[in-house]
């Protein structure tokens, strides 16, 4: 039987195809240089294969490299989580958790839900990264997060995913617009060309342009913003209308601004809060209890009373 790489092999890998530099690698796995390059070297022989490439101007990975770093960074995610198992199994919700958020969660759903959080579980410790959809699936997938707050639908994979509850779009302009004369607003009657959203990248703009039916080609064409606040502020200079989730909504991002939200009549659109995370993950359970946590608050937020500005009538 032919001996397996090691973990550590892999690591040295994995380190240096993110740095393309052997003694940045080294330092970053704290270990010599030339006990990272011996590593790798053991790494091709026991495998047979030709996995870097170096010369004294440039190192770079080969085909069979970039797959195998691709295969080592879930290895190496899938040993973590092992030993994450059995540090869990009699706390969960204690520790570190490494909690991912796509940016328009993260401002609007947090500062209810934290605290809170921390008063049920005060051994846990939470460390936070906010970043687009695409981002925080790959560093799931890599090991580098436990769990992610993202925004469905979405194609998520092999990843498991648990909904927690829906999340309204309402329509937004300012007040002279005709559409904002009414109490509510049917989807219809959303002039596509006039519709303002977010840049590439931010899975809300898939969501507004699907609850609309704009066309991608449509959507190319639009003048775009990079945040939601900034979005607000290309509204209310009268570039165009919007949709926001009722979320950011009832967290007061229209505080401050002359802009009006209509809710829609019918087929109203809505994305699916929802929290993702290895099938593997040693957080499992925490996984469980989190998304527990966090429908209870959404009921509880439900039954608070709604802005008089955001009722529907």
């Amino acid at each position: 039987m032919a001996a397996l790489p090691s973990l550590r092999q892999l690591r040295y890998l994995v380190a240096l195809s993110e740095h393309l530099n052997f003694r940045i690698a080294a330092e970053a796995c704290f270990v010599t240089q030339s006990t990272l390059s011996a590593g790798i070297k053991e790494l091709e022989s026991q495998l047979d294969v030709k996995l870097v490439e170096r010369d004294t101007r440039s190192v770079r990975l080969t085909d069979i490299g970039i797959e195998v770093v691709e295969r080592a960074r879930a290895m190496l995610a899938q040993a973590q989580d092992l030993v994450e198992v059995a540090r869990l199994a009699q706390r969960p919700l204690s520790g570190t958790l490494r909690l991912g958020v796509i940016p328009t969660i993260a401002p609007f759903m947090l500062p209810g839900l934290l605290p809170p959080l921390r008063a049920a579980h005060p051994d846990l410790k939470l460390y936070l990264r906010e970043d687009q959809t695409e981002r925080l699936l790959e560093r799931l997938r890599s090991g580098d997060l436990d769990v992610a707050l993202i925004a469905l639908p979405y194609d998520t994979g092999e990843l498991l995913t648990r909904k927690l509850f829906k999340d309204e779009f309402w329509f937004v302009s300012r007040a002279d617009d005709p559409l904002a004369q009414d109490k509510e607003v049917a989807v219809r009657a959303v002039r596509q060309g006039d519709i303002l959203l977010l840049e590439e990248g931010h899975c809300l703009r898939e969501h507004a342009i699907a609850a609309c039916g704009t066309r991608k080609a449509n959507a190319d064409s639009m003048v775009e913003a990079t945040s939601l606040h900034t979005l607000i502020q290309m509204v209310e200079g009268g570039l165009g209308v919007t949709l926001l989730p009722e979320m950011t909504l009832k967290a007061g991002i229209l505080d401050g601004t002359e802009l009006v939200a209509r809710p829609f009549s019918t087929h109203v659109p809505a994305r699916d809060i929802a929290l993702a995370a290895r099938p593997t993950s040693a957080h499992r359970r925490d996984f469980d209890l989190l998304a527990q946590f966090i429908v209870a608050r959404a009921r509880e937020k439900r039954v608070a009373k709604t802005p008089s500005r955001l009722q529907k009538r």
